[in-house]
């Protein structure tokens, strides 16, 4: 049964195959569906964008065999008995390298099926997981933290993403130059911590992670909890994301859901250091809706048919909003994705910002200026890059 594939390193005719230039496919099997139906979850990246379908095992397999090592040219398949590795060099030649599994997993079980898809694992002791009340003292999750539980896992997945990217943009990381992360409103801290654990004690690379908030209570908490696990590298500290200043520059910058312009101050941040990667779930995006409320769009504007129902307004202003911070990022250098981010359970949607900095500061028009003047508006990233 296949559990994932990952497919990396596209041949340059992937246009040509699959109708876009896709650089990245990953599928997984989606435990949120029954066994009979045995449905999988595809998402297949190219340079700015992803694109989410459902797939049959069959549709899997079939694309495996098609384009393995062939229209890509590294291929990573995750059975439940075995890891088997496409890989293929400039002639062309296909060598298949197995790895069988030493705790195979059995397919009558849903719940074993589902831990398989974790990077964090479940009926694994986790000692912050524990203390912040998402795992029981024998590694089983709490019911009501299930979705806390799978939210962490798929940002982890994200995380995990970019680290290449990281260290091939940094150079060299070790214990005198470690990865650096800020976190900004990391809050509770279940991410700060969670990012901390899945790089120092998973991937076993040196970092140090602060998180950031205004909360002091909340904030001296997190810090006697990373004391008292004995979480080297890992702070926190109070403060206000916009007057954040500190020496040494971040590696990568995360945020998650920091409420309106909080992720505006928190972009701007981490452009203006040069953090080589971004990943910023935004909230509460209201500073472009409270301005198009207060006015009125003329019939000729081709945009003020999304101003005649709240709810549009509304969803629409979000999506320019994260439109302008996007379009900001590639014009000061980054390459960047918008991406849906939702766990395999279908817990609701949000927008994931992922930008990588560009290895020789290219930058492109971003056409955001043009927008905002047309809306009659402005918006906090435009105003403080």
């Amino acid at each position: 049964m296949i559990l994932s594939v990952t497919f990396s390193k596209p041949s340059t005719n992937t246009q040509d195959a699959l109708g876009r230039n896709y650089i990245k496919i990953r599928i997984w099997k989606n435990v949120s569906v029954s066994q009979k139906n045995n449905l999988y979850q595809c998402e297949m990246f190219t340079e700015k964008q992803a694109f989410q379908k459902s797939m049959t095992e069959k549709e899997v397999e079939e694309f495996i065999e098609i384009h393995a090592g062939k229209l890509f040219k590294s291929v990573v398949e995750k059975t439940d008995s075995e890891e088997i590795t496409y890989l293929a060099n400039r002639r062309g030649e296909i060598k298949i390298l197995r790895k069988k599994n030493k705790n195979p997993v059995v397919e009558s079980s849903k719940k074993i099926n589902r831990e398989k898809n974790y990077i964090i694992k479940e009926n694994t002791q986790v000692p912050f997981l524990i203390e912040l009340g998402v795992m029981t003292k024998d590694g089983k999750i709490v019911s009501r933290m299930y979705d806390k539980f799978r939210q962490i896992n798929r940002f982890l997945e994200f995380v995990e993403d970019v680290i290449e990217d990281v260290i091939r943009l940094k150079g060299n990381v070790d214990a005198d130059n470690p990865m650096r992360v800020i976190d900004f409103g990391s809050g509770k801290s279940y991410l700060t911590f969670a990012v901390w654990y899945f790089l120092h004690e998973i991937k076993k690379i040196p970092v140090e992670i602060t998180g950031l908030d205004l909360k002091e209570d909340v904030i001296r908490n997190c810090q006697k909890l990373s004391e008292k696990l004995g979480c080297s590298g890992l702070n926190f500290k109070i403060g206000n994301i916009a007057d954040y200043s500190e020496e040494k520059n971040p590696d990568m910058i995360i945020t998650l859901h920091a409420c309106d312009t909080a992720t505006d101050y928190a972009l701007e941040y981490a452009v203006r250091k040069n953090a080589f990667a971004i990943l910023s779930v935004p909230c509460c995006q209201k500073e472009i809706n409270l301005q198009l409320s207060k006015k009125k769009l003329s019939p000729e504007n081709p945009y003020s048919i999304f101003t005649d129902y709240g709810i549009v307004q509304e969803r629409f202003s979000a999506l320019v909003t994260d439109l302008v911070r996007a379009k900001l990022l590639e014009k000061n250098g980054y390459s960047v994705q918008l991406m849906e981010f939702i766990d395999m359970e279908g817990t609701p949607k949000n927008l994931l910002v992922r930008a990588i900095k560009n290895r020789h500061g290219k930058t492109t028009k971003d056409g955001s200026e043009e927008l905002l003047r047309s809306l009659g508006v402005s918006q906090t990233l435009a105003k403080i890059l």
